[in-house]
């Protein structure tokens, strides 16, 4: 069924059409001779403050954030970038790690010619918020790190692949299957999901997971969250919020 009608991909047709309708364009924005980045940013410019909100491990920007778009954007000037290797952003270099994730985020807010921004940051995205906020404490007013673990051990990366039952990072966090994906929407979303059908999400699979996925696995063996036997790491100056 997924081969010849893609619920997943007419949802993202309507998820497009949402972030349109509070203000907000998609942009490709080239922040050096090696990256580009995909981005949604304000139609009428900016003239307000302005909150960055920043992905998780898995689809890009417009599927995570839709449910926050509407609301904050009644606040804020919002930039919402996919992160690289996801979406429509790109790259030839070979860094991999969460810091040239914030790196490349904190280029495109000064190619944009935001000088000074609040970021938030859920699960992956809260690693790249945490770095931004490290490297840019002039720039960056407020952190919101929401459902991430940012001072995770070396031995919390064996619990999750323990209790998901899996050898690698990567069998979780990208899913060839639809059973590898219920495994994740178990141990990711608080209220249980049932019967869902395999086609359904073998087509979310299809749509949403395959792309870079050589890349991402290359993301997941490159961060420097998570790589020590202590969680111990650096406070913030700004003022922070923990979710």
């Amino acid at each position: 069924m997924s081969q010849c009608f893609s619920i997943v991909s007419f949802f993202g047709r309507r998820l497009h059409n949402l972030f349109v309708s509070h203000g907000l364009e998609p942009k490709a924005v080239d922040i050096d001779r090696e990256t580009t980045i995909h981005c949604w940013v304000p139609k009428a410019g900016f003239t307000r403050p302005v909150l960055v909100l920043i992905h998780g491990f898995g689809p890009a920007s417009m599927w995570q954030w839709n449910g926050q778009v509407p609301s904050l954007s009644r606040e804020f000037d919002l930039v919402v970038p996919d992160l690289v290797f996801f979406g429509e952003s790109t790259s030839i270099s070979r860094e991999r790690s969460e810091v040239f994730q914030a790196v490349s985020v904190i280029k495109l807010l000064e190619t944009l010619g935001v000088e000074r921004y609040s970021v938030a940051g859920t699960s992956y995205g809260g690693f790249v918020a945490y770095q931004m906020a490290r490297m840019c404490p002039e720039k960056i007013l407020r952190v919101v790190i929401a459902s991430s673990g940012v001072n995770m051990k070396r031995e919390d990366n064996g619990k999750l692949l323990q209790k998901a039952g899996v050898e690698r990072i990567w069998d979780l966090m990208l899913p060839e299957k639809p059973s590898n994906l219920r495994t994740l929407v178990r141990l990711a979303v608080y209220r249980r999901v049932h019967m869902v059908p395999n086609f359904f999400l073998q087509d979310i699979i299809d749509t949403l997971y395959k792309e870079n996925r050589e890349e991402k696995k290359e993301l997941l063996l490159g961060l420097t969250i998570g790589k020590e036997d202590t969680g111990d790491i650096e406070p913030l100056p700004q003022v922070i919020a923990l979710g």
